[in-house]
């Protein structure tokens, strides 16, 4: 009997496990079984999800039931409609295929459409297409953000210096090597992740009409080794730090980088940065404000009608275009595939573009900076020891349109970019007196590449009254620093799957 009891004690235990546990699922073409990054998910037919660039996506526990419905869809693919249930049958694997066109489906002509006539259109419905009508709406967005910092070369050491024992000295350029070394051969990378409540309107103010935002955070975390810094203004901070370490804690100091100089003192008497540090909170920006305006920022910089980013859509001249092929969509509708590249000196990207053939909105959008270009290039290597360009920058946009009709947002996008960065100049730091002065110079040699890449998922939308938004009141947030991915974090909540780097990385001391 007692054995029974702990029989049935087990399996109920494995049971209920099962059922907390999050669903993972992967899905891949029908024909080659290669994996399909960015399909789209719907849940229940209410909240979106996107499988990540390997394929899988997962589900909250909530949605987990066996009776949870989902459908699959895909540029191209037929949709498919499945339960849970029928997924756990799957081994947790979803094929999809290819949609075959009966010819009264599609307008059969000897002749391809012309892509200039194409994109002439889709520039003609930009503001129609993308322009927000002011709407007030509630979105669940998902956010995240991954950072990374790449030298290649980062030689630091003094010089000469009039303040310095030469015990200090020899003290303080140890230091600085083995904080060199240790960031050259471990480069820090960051992960931010961020779900929230995104509220917008449009208000009338002064007979103008001015647009309102309210975020809600409900979870954010950071991964990154402790004491790590994945932007070079962190790092120079810390390097900063470092020096400031060996000077003198009484002194006054003024900063200098070959012709230019900083008029701020630097000090490291308690009460003088007592000050300083009194005077940073009162202007510290919060969380809540920041994030918010990171969020805000985003979609505006990928939205096809307000940003200028997106020449090879605004710009079409400065294009060359190829009809690649129509594809299936949605039911009994149809796109345009045009690829691009650069024909003109302004043009700097190539990739593949997905054109609605009702209406000429731009549901989808592949883009990288063509091999060679550049963007926003500064080169002062010679005169200044300057030089820094972005030659990272690359995405996918894919957009939806509202249930109304009336337009489109922003469903997902990811989006990648990164900057060469080269620094060779002298530092000196000297003490403000009128007496003889303490001197402190350096060499400063900084080599390497920053890059970021952001994912972005609406999850859903919904209509919201003008009222509702004016009673939110926003709330500063903090971020739960985690050690490693666990996907637990998340079980309350539909999120991206993340890549397996995230999944491998673990913060060290």
């Amino acid at each position: 009997m007692q054995k029974t009891i702990i029989t049935l004690f087990v399996l109920l235990s494995i049971h209920q496990t099962g059922i907390a546990q999050n669903i993972r699922g992967k899905i891949i073409d029908a024909e080659t079984h290669e994996s399909i990054p960015y399909a789209n998910i719907k849940v229940n037919d209410a909240e979106n999800l996107v499988s990540n660039s390997e394929g899988f996506f997962s589900l909250s526990e909530s949605n987990s039931a066996d009776e949870t419905a989902l459908t699959i869809s895909y540029i191209g693919y037929a949709n498919q409609q499945i339960t849970v249930g029928t997924l756990k049958k799957l081994d947790f694997v979803i094929s999809i295929a290819p949609v075959i066109f009966e010819l009264s489906d599609v307008n059969v002509s000897n002749e391809k459409p012309n892509p200039y006539e194409i994109m002439a259109n889709v520039k003609a419905n930009l503001a129609s297409n993308y322009k927000s009508d002011g709407a007030p709406s509630k979105d669940l967005l998902f956010y995240r953000r991954a950072d990374y910092f790449k030298p290649k070369v980062i030689d630091v050491e003094i010089e000469k210096s009039t303040g310095f024992t030469k015990q200090a000295l020899k003290k303080v350029n140890s230091d600085l090597k083995t904080f060199s070394n240790d960031l050259v051969a471990n480069p820090p990378k960051e992960f931010t992740d961020i779900l929230s409540n995104y509220y917008t309107t449009n208000v009338k103010k002064d007979d103008k009409s001015a647009f309102v935002a309210k975020l809600e955070v409900l979870k954010a975390t950071k991964l990154k080794n402790e004491g790590s810094a994945a932007s070079s203004d962190e790092l120079e901070k810390k390097a900063m730090n470092l020096i400031l370490q060996h000077l003198d804690s009484t002194k006054y100091y003024r900063f200098k980088s070959g012709l230019f100089g900083s008029r701020d003192s630097i000090s490291l008497r308690k009460d003088f940065n007592r000050k300083k540090e009194q005077k940073k909170s009162k202007e510290t920006i919060s969380q809540i404000t920041t994030t918010k305006r990171n969020i805000t920022s985003f979609l505006s910089k990928n939205n096809f009608s307000t940003s200028k980013k997106f020449n090879f859509i605004t710009n079409p001249e400065l294009y060359s275009y190829n009809y690649e092929e129509t594809t299936y969509f949605a039911e009994n509708e149809f796109a345009y595939v045009l690829t691009f590249k650069p024909k003109r000196s302004k043009a700097k990207y190539s990739g593949k573009l997905y054109i609605s053939e009702n209406d000429y909105a731009v549901l989808r959008v592949d883009y990288t900076l063509e091999e060679g270009e550049k963007l926003n290039s500064f080169n002062m290597k010679l005169l200044l020891g300057v030089k820094a360009a972005a030659n990272l920058s690359k995405g996918t946009l894919r957009y939806q349109k509202k249930a109304d009709g009336s337009g489109y947002y922003l469903q997902y996008a990811t989006v990648e970019s990164g900057q060469y960065f080269y620094l060779n100049r002298p530092v000196k730091f000297i003490e403000l007196t009128s007496a003889a002065k303490d001197v402190l110079s350096l060499d400063l040699k900084v080599e390497g590449n920053a890059s970021s890449r952001t994912e972005f998922l609406n999850i859903s939308r919904s209509n919201i009254t003008a009222t509702s938004i004016e009673k939110i009141k926003e709330a500063d947030f903090k971020f739960i620093n985690i050690k490693s991915y666990d996907s637990k974090i998340w079980k309350e909540f539909n999120a991206l799957e993340p890549q397996e780097e995230m999944k491998r990385f673990k913060a060290s001391h």
